[in-house]
């Protein structure tokens, strides 16, 4: 039976669901061009919501992290109220999992360990981009990368101040796997305790 078409039963889930989220990453990973790609949601304090692409860049019992300047919206968002949703979308195999809870930046040291993985590249454009301000031209960002080119020629490109990673904590998880007749099986995960509880959703 093909994973689109496969039924998910509360028996088939671990009971910790990091380690079903790795379980379902893994065989994403074999069909998707981009499992880490995921919609990171946000919302004002007055709760004006805003969602946009995300790469996940770390996963592990401390929660999910990707990497944003601080002053863009959704960093400023982040500030002003700090918590996110995540979805991770996989089509192929006709699967989701959203992921809710707090959100904040991760330690400096962190965030300057994963700059350092970037290419050069990236790295030039984390500090050339005013990130969701406006831009008067295209022309305006090339000449900025080109200045900041000249400026670290021969040597390391600094973790821009306000450039770093978010790390999203969650507190419940939802899988979803598609079933014919829009009949989808979804298990919520709820955080009790030092535990989790698991319950079946209606489609």
């Amino acid at each position: 039976m093909a994973l689109h078409d496969r039924p998910l039963r509360e028996e088939d889930l671990d009971p910790d669901p990091l380690r079903q989220f790795e379980r379902w990453f893994r065989e994403a990973a074999e069909v998707v061009r981009a499992p880490e790609a995921a919609a990171v949601a946000t919302a004002t304090p007055d709760g004006a919501p805003s969602a946009r692409m995300v790469l996940l860049k770390r996963f592990d019992e401390r929660g999910f992290v990707f990497y944003t300047h601080y002053d863009s919206r959704k960093g400023r968002e982040l500030e002003a109220n700090p918590r996110a949703a995540l979805l991770v979308y996989w089509d192929p195999v006709g699967r989701q999992v959203r992921i809710e809870g707090a959100a904040a930046a991760v330690a400096p040291d962190e965030s300057e360990s994963y700059f350092r993985t970037r290419p050069r590249g990236g790295q030039i454009g984390a500090w050339a981009s005013r990130q969701s301000r406006v831009l008067g031209s295209r022309e305006e960002l090339e000449e900025r990368v080109a200045e900041l080119e000249r400026e670290y020629e021969g040597a390391d490109v600094p973790l821009p101040e306000l450039w770093g990673g978010i790390r999203v904590v969650p507190d419940t998880y939802e899988f979803w796997q598609h079933r014919d007749n829009r009949l989808h099986d979804r298990f919520r995960y709820r955080r009790e305790g030092d535990g989790w509880v698991v319950e079946r959703l209606a489609p």
